[in-house]
């Protein structure tokens, strides 16, 4: 008993911290608003002096705050005051952007770098309300506006915002974040992983100006149940949310209905259409959504489909689907960093229709909004993750809190997207009690918050056989997700290519199988026999023989193999091959398309037609 009365206030502090932030504005991405973007002052911290004082007690919980607190960016008061800061004498990074490559002293760096933006802004008319948005920071950010603080976000992949009206002046605002990327063993992700932990205001800063009560957010999809109705909700937000009339108009459908919100502000939608122009790869169709009040308007382009299982196959429309697709880590081929542009969004999906995919694994961590606003213009499929990934702490009360949070605000964002038919719950997590319950509490958050999407996760195999010839799914999360995928690497973690000849695949649960990553590394432009680790030619082989184990699963629905391009990860150090690299990719860092590239659009080719 004596360490539950030491532990629980701890716990309740960190749950407070997560969940004391303001609800997510949805729909962001189409509303009017002043970017913040480009250049923003920043401090090295890795001591945290702006934060702490001597004794480590937090400026921030003292009133006054010291002139030593960077949030309140003093300055001195005559040529004798001491103050040992200068944001406006100190050096420079842009936003969006990743400090890791933008300065080589930082490529490594884990810790706090503080951000000052400086602005002005134009006096809101009286009743207009402002909020400050922003798309992701890694990973925890301590937020301050001309001083004061406005919260803390925790989560490095996910949009976050703050009203911050009573506090704007005309002239001379100051923007001020803590960012700190540091790795924690109780973080989602966790301590270790693959990838580049890259720091910074990694997406884009938005002020977005509403009216005083305006339409926070609206879900709108086809029912799963029946193709020809429309299904979903409005909230809206402020002093006059309740018994509000709004319009939901579609014009291409000439659909014009009026709706009337209850006491909290909130209206369900459902609504008979007919003559659907159905959303999906070969035809991408959009239509322009408009939600309207009195005082405010919004507006959104929407597919409209339905994705659902039936016994071994993935319905799309009713009809089944193969997911010819590929994994895709954030990076950017035009910088070499954190992948945050329009126009890095554009070529890694323009490589991905060039591969004949009509799917793409977005691993493993939300990806930027034009990432999947792409997608639903171009017909791609997409599978989205929650960064539960490895082996994380699954009996902490507040790691659960984080993912949860994490994923709750993916769906948030992302849940009007017809592209995004996956919400994906983990990726190669190992079995154990703790780890169900989790992972079982997450996909019911996930259910409640969206019927409309299909659940899965990297699941973990076994072998039924003493040589290990013959796999399965024994994984008892299988249970509960409606697709069955999981990561294999035969021929290049376990034996070599040969091996795929011998493996036998037997699955017992009736539900369609996605083989969410295989792969192996290669060098591009290191050439050698098909044995020659790391050359193409090793690569090429392996994806060959492969794809002809994969098509004698007959379950087998679909794949995104690992993965369209290099990316950095300091788990791979091999000097000359590797040099931080990940080379799984089938094109490299540079753009370069290594000969599986050509092996894997070929076979894409001749897979029937979507």
């Amino acid at each position: 008993m004596k360490s539950f009365r030491f532990v629980l206030p701890v716990i309740l502090f960190c749950l407070t911290e997560l969940h004391a932030q303001e609800s997510l504005l949805g729909n962001a991405y189409m509303r009017a608003s002043t970017s913040l973007d480009g250049e923003w002052k920043i401090i090295i911290d890795p001591y945290e002096n702006g934060y702490y004082d001597y004794r480590h007690e937090a400026f921030d919980t003292q009133q006054p705050a010291s002139k030593n607190a960077y949030f309140t960016n003093s300055k001195p008061k005559n040529k004798s005051d001491l103050v040992e800061y200068d944001f406006d004498a100190s050096e420079s990074l842009q936003v969006p952007g990743d400090w890791n490559t933008q300065m080589d002293k930082l490529l490594y760096y884990e810790g706090t770098v503080w951000y000052k933006k400086s602005f002005d802004y134009h006096k809101p008319q009286a009743g207009k309300r402002v909020f400050v948005y922003f798309g992701a920071v890694n990973y925890r950010a301590d937020v301050y506006l001309n001083g004061q603080k406005l919260g803390t976000h925790i989560g490095g992949f996910t949009p976050f915002n703050y009203e911050i009206t009573d506090l704007l002046k005309e002239k001379g605002n100051f923007l001020i974040l803590k960012v700190d990327n540091t790795r924690k063993k109780e973080a989602v992700p966790t301590l270790n992983t693959d990838w580049w932990n890259y720091g910074g205001i990694t997406r884009s800063v938005e002020l977005i100006e509403t009216s005083g009560t305006f339409i926070r957010d609206f879900s709108l999809q086809l029912n799963p149940e029946n193709q020809q109705e429309l299904i979903g909700s409005v909230t809206l937000d402020g002093p006059d949310k309740s018994s509000k009339n709004l319009t939901l108009s579609v014009p291409e459908l000439k659909l014009e209905t009026s709706l009337r919100t209850d006491v909290n502000g909130k209206v369900t939608i459902k609504q008979k259409v007919s003559r659907l122009d159905y959303w999906s790869p070969q035809n991408p169709h959009l239509y322009k959504v408009i939600l309207s009040t009195a005082a405010d308007t919004l507006t959104d382009k929407v597919g409209l489909r339905t994705i659902q299982t039936r016994g071994n196959d993935i319905l799309l429309n009713g009809k089944p689907v193969f997911l010819k697709g590929i994994s895709i880590h954030e990076e950017s081929p035009l910088t070499g960093g954190r992948a945050n542009s329009k126009a890095d969004a554009e070529l890694l999906l323009g490589w991905v229709k060039e591969l004949n995919a009509n799917f793409v694994r977005l691993a493993h961590y939300p990806h930027n909004e034009h990432m999947v606003r792409l997608a639903d213009e171009m017909g791609i499929l997409v599978w989205e993750e929650n960064p539960v990934y490895w082996t994380i702490q699954w009996d902490n009360p507040e790691t659960y809190a984080n993912a949860q949070k994490q994923l709750t605000d993916l769906i948030t964002r992302d849940k009007n997207r017809a592209s995004v038919i996956i919400w994906s719950m983990a990726n190669e997590t190992p079995t154990s009690a703790p780890r169900l319950k989790f992972l079982n509490k997450l996909a019911s958050h996930a259910r409640e918050l969206d019927r409309s999407r299909l659940l899965s996760a990297a699941l973990e195999q076994s072998t039924l056989d003493e040589n290990g010839m013959v796999r399965t799914i024994n994984d008892p999360f299988a249970a509960t997700v409606d697709i069955l995928s999981f990561n294999q690497y035969i021929g290049w973690y376990d034996g070599l290519p040969a091996k795929t000849e011998e493996i036998r695949w037997q699955i017992s649960q009736q539900k369609p199988i996605l083989i969410s990553e295989f792969g192996a590394g290669a060098k591009y432009g290191y050439h050698g026999d098909r044995l020659t680790r790391w050359s193409e030619e090793y690569q090429e082989y392996l994806y060959q023989e492969t794809l002809k184990m994969l098509d004698k699963i007959k379950q087998l629905r679909g794949m995104s193999p690992w993965l369209l391009m290099d990316f950095r990860s300091p788990r791979r150090p091999l000097a000359g091959i590797q040099d931080g690299y990940n080379r799984k990719g089938l094109i490299d860092e540079k753009g370069h398309k290594k000969a599986a590239f050509y092996v894997l659009q070929k076979y894409y080719a001749q897979k029937a037609p979507d």
